[in-house]
């Protein structure tokens, strides 16, 4: 199961964790330095455009695929997923059929991406890509849900999301801090960064950003999407195995929802019996329904017993990436320019 993320990576003092994994944050920064300075990748015969970020966890990035996904259909090219498969079993490639797989078998995120297009699972991104090459047509687009720092697979277009309220937290590498690789080395990849959040970004990111890259900088928000007036006054029971559970519960709670009880899990979190039934009886008890993500609907997918019950009983939000304005018509040109071949 994967473990949940460290508080002391973004509090104001990391203590004595930090001190203790500096070195080993040194060296694995070090080794992934390395590992993109010599890299030799595959050059796909297809674009392919990659939705990552600088650091562990969440940052929008499967609303972001999916808002891309859009923009490449509306160019008249043919949108194709390519995603690790975090947290399912299957190595790939593979394609996703969700009439057919469950979370266990390719995860959670291909799940909901293979809803709005084909998608891929392959822990080898260019094996990935040479399957999609196979499978689709001479107007297919890759876009990879992740990947930023892996150097196997050549990209047309590197997008970086942050979360503008979390930043880089205290600036090292995992296990030390999040960032998965040193940032001046990660700044080099993105042509172009998209701030995720609510409210003015901080001058402070905005200079580490200035001072790590060239690439331009754009603004995006992630919004509750359907039919959100029907949690206005509800109680509700809020439950999340995400990277960023607050965030979820923060926009939960300004539709006007009444959440009586928040239940945090590790990101990719399969529930067991004893969790599900849990969260069953705490909702009975509170005379409240149940509300969760969509990546942890998809991983109840599949299941029996209770938590087949759980899965059945449970409301959803739908999240969407919303780009607006200038900022849109800056994404729309550089997703042209890496589609053009």
């Amino acid at each position: 199961m994967p473990a949940s993320e460290p508080s002391w990576w973004y509090g104001p003092d990391g203590g004595w964790q930090t001190s203790l994994l500096s070195p080993v944050g040194a060296l694995v920064g070090g080794i992934a330095s390395r590992r993109i300075a010599n890299a030799n990748p595959y050059h796909s015969s297809l674009p392919v455009i990659c939705a990552g970020n600088f650091t562990a966890g969440g940052s929008g990035k499967t609303p972001l695929a999916l808002f891309l996904a859009k923009l490449v259909a509306e160019e008249g090219r043919e949108p194709w997923f390519l995603s690790r498969g975090y947290g399912g079993k299957l190595e790939g490639p593979v394609r996703v059929i969700p009439a057919r797989q469950t979370a266990r078998d390719v995860g959670d995120e291909p799940l909901l991406l293979a809803r709005s297009a084909p998608a891929v699972v392959s822990r080898d991104r260019r094996k990935g890509a040479e399957a999609i090459e196979a499978m689709a047509s001479k107007q297919a687009v890759i876009i990879m849900d992740d990947g930023l720092q892996n150097p196997a697979l050549a990209k047309d277009l590197v997008i970086a999301l942050v979360d503008q309220r979390r930043g880089f937290g205290n600036g090292l590498v995992i296990p030390a801090g999040p960032l998965r690789a040193p940032l001046d080395i990660q700044g080099k990849l993105a042509h172009l960064i998209v701030l995720t959040g609510q409210g003015p970004a901080d001058p402070a990111l905005l200079q580490t950003l200035k001072a790590i890259s060239t690439a331009p900088v754009i603004t995006a928000e992630t919004r509750a999407d359907g039919d959100v007036a029907r949690f206005r006054n509800r109680k509700v029971i809020a439950f999340a195995g995400i990277a960023n559970p607050e965030r979820f519960f923060s926009t939960l709670g300004s539709l006007g929802a009444d959440i009586v009880a928040r239940k945090a899990f590790a990101d990719h979190h399969m529930f067991s019996e004893a969790e599900a039934r849990d969260l069953l009886e705490t909702a009975e008890r509170a005379g409240a329904s149940l509300v969760t993500t969509e990546k942890d609907l998809a991983r109840l997918a599949g299941t029996t017993g209770v938590r087949a019950t759980l899965r059945e009983r449970a409301e959803t939000i739908v999240i969407r990436t919303a780009i607006e304005d200038g900022d849109l018509e800056i994404l729309r040109r550089l997703v042209r320019g890496a589609i053009v071949r």
